[in-house]
């Protein structure tokens, strides 16, 4: 028997933004799914729209709905904890490895490469874009409680935009400035 997909399906019971007042909470699956959807769209942007060949939605979408799943074992860490000196960094380092490669036992040996390279995307292109759009989808976040009045939210939100605005990338800007005026509107305005 094996295990591997009954703890996916626990990702819905981490809670992100813990240290944070939240009105609406947000679990890992959710996150992980709007990580998903943004990946995708931003590489068929880079893929259509700036000639990038190696721009793989599929592959990046794939990378996206895994990209937190170690934290079925070890919670999400805070941000401001995660990064609050370069020992924290490094010890996190080493338990998400871990639990990495425990879920990874949780396949059958065949399997393992493939999910592998989904929970340890390394720093190629499709990392990249998860990266994006993993602090994309936190933006969006910070926007919606913003947008609900919680001002909680107000300094997570411009330390999340300085680091896309720091980000060099064409496909990122075009959707910050096509796509994510929309995520302040109401169901009514969307129609």
């Amino acid at each position: 028997m094996h295990h591997f997909y009954a703890m996916m399906a626990r990702m819905r019971h981490i809670r992100r933004w813990s240290l944070m007042n939240a009105r609406s909470s947000e679990n890992v699956a959710e996150h992980s799914l709007m990580t998903a959807v943004l990946a995708h769209a931003l590489a068929v942007i880079a893929r259509d729209r700036f000639g990038r060949a190696d721009a793989d939605p599929n592959a990046c979408a794939a990378a996206a709905i895994f990209h937190d799943a170690p934290e079925i074992l070890t919670g999400d860490l805070p941000t401001p904890v995660k990064y609050f000196n370069p020992g924290i960094r490094e010890a996190y380092r080493a338990v998400e490895s871990a639990g990495i490669e425990k879920l990874l036992s949780m396949l059958p040996e065949g399997m393992r490469g493939d999910y592998r390279a989904f929970l340890t995307p390394g720093e190629g292109y499709t990392a990249k874009l998860v990266r994006a759009a993993d602090k994309l989808s936190a933006y969006i976040k910070c926007l919606e409680e913003e947008r609900a009045g919680n001002d909680e939210f107000r300094d997570a939100a411009k330390t999340v935009k300085k680091t896309l605005d720091g980000m060099d990338m064409p496909e990122l800007r075009t959707f910050m400035a096509e796509f994510l005026p929309s995520f302040s509107l109401t169901l009514d305005e969307l129609k």
